[in-house]
């Protein structure tokens, strides 16, 4: 029986670790599912520490509506992460999420490929902060991009 066999029956000693990258800004946030913190390979051969925290992850459905959202809730107790979060999706400003798993007995790299998405959106309480974060929405995105119109291309009024 072969390794993830063993751990997708459950009758193992391996675990699955879930692992985020959270960035905002200039600040990246490296956090682990669990009660231990790890130290793990990332898939750029970088080691880092990821800081265990109290987290659920809900992974996207694999589906073709356009629409594939990761959701997780942090643990809200100190506020470090779900503030900066809170300011980038007020303020607009560029956040991101990576996700990689990795099996608790190879750390040397992730497991599957990782993904990585924008944080779209979130909600937030004083004990756990919601997170929800997708890859672009293709099917509800206008194509072209470019809209041609008077104020940005003048030259249009004489085209006939």
């Amino acid at each position: 029986m072969t390794v993830l066999n063993r751990l997708y029956a459950s009758s193992g000693p391996e675990v699955i670790i879930n692992t985020l990258q959270i960035n905002v800004g200039d600040n990246v946030f490296l956090l682990c599912q669990g009660y231990d913190d790890i130290t793990a390979t990332t898939e750029a051969g970088e080691k880092v520490t990821f800081i265990a925290c109290p987290m659920d992850i809900a992974l996207p459905k694999r589906n073709t509506d356009g629409t594939q959202d990761l959701k997780f809730a942090l643990s809200n107790v100190d506020g470090l992460v779900s503030t900066a979060i809170r300011k980038a999706v007020n303020t607009k400003m560029r956040a991101t999420v990576t996700y990689r798993q990795y099996i608790s007995t190879d750390l040397s790299s992730p497991s599957s490929v990782p993904y990585t998405m924008a944080i779209k959106s979130g909600q937030w309480t004083s004990l756990q902060a919601q997170i929800t974060a997708g890859y672009m929405n293709w099917l509800d995105s206008a194509w072209p991009r470019n809209r041609y119109n008077l104020v940005n291309h003048p030259g249009l009024r004489h085209l006939q």
